[in-house]
């Protein structure tokens, strides 16, 4: 995946732009609005991390000009200012996702890799098999070792959205981004509460889980013991 970074803070981009790096993709860095805009026109990038007060043109203005020059690639927006408003204005300046300072880096990785694959030309998937475990969205179906499972609808689009990352982090925000339709934390343990009834409805009559706990960044399904 290649990367645009546009961050003015040296030290802040050399760390995104080598923690990137080591984890398999390839980062390029513009210090400056008006470079970072050129360098956004001009290149073939996957997605852009773009930080939202920089010198020489700020980052919701370089957006707006690329998105208005028909630029599509994915952006995530980097931002001290973390308000309601400030992520709003944000979005509709043709964000695709919006991060505030300080952030985890796994959440960072996280979204940045959701938004590459979401850009991707998508594949008809119609049915998604992680082990024993068989999710038929025609159907709305699940099975593991043949045996049906009924869940909730709130339980199936859970699962659907984690079986569709099937061996990345899945954060809490992009849960209740995608899965409730939450673009705030409504400060409720919803979260666990629906992961501890799939958990219990896919893993425990099996000896090998496969819906997995990553302690403070979120959640994973992956085939395969901890």
């Amino acid at each position: 995946m290649r990367v645009l970074v546009v961050e003015d803070d040296g030290k802040a981009a050399g760390y995104l732009a080598n923690a990137l790096r080591e984890s398999g993709h390839n980062a390029e860095l513009a210090s400056d609005g008006p470079t970072g805009y050129e360098l956004a026109r001009a290149g073939d990038y996957d997605v852009l991390i773009v930080d939202r007060m920089l010198p020489g043109r700020d980052g919701l203005s370089l957006i707006d000009g690329l998105r208005q020059e028909g630029v599509r690639t994915p952006v995530l927006i980097l931002s001290a200012l973390g308000g309601v408003d400030d992520r709003v204005k944000g979005l509709r300046a043709g964000g695709d996702d919006y991060l505030a300072k300080p952030y985890a880096f796994s959440e960072l990785l996280a979204r940045v890799e959701a938004l590459a694959r979401r850009s991707a030309p998508e594949k008809a998937e119609t049915k998604y098999v992680v082990g024993d475990l068989v999710l038929d969205r025609l159907s709305h179906q699940v099975t593991r070792a043949g045996e049906p499972i009924s869940l909730q609808p709130r339980e199936y689009r859970l699962l659907e959205y984690l079986i569709m990352n099937v061996g990345q982090v899945v954060t809490r925000t992009m849960l209740l981004e995608h899965v409730w339709d939450y673009h705030f934390d409504p400060q409720t343990n919803v979260i666990d509460v629906h992961i501890s009834r799939l958990r219990a409805k896919i893993d425990k009559n099996f000896d090998r889980p496969l819906l997995h706990t990553v302690r403070g960044a979120g959640y994973m399904v992956r085939d395969g013991s901890d």
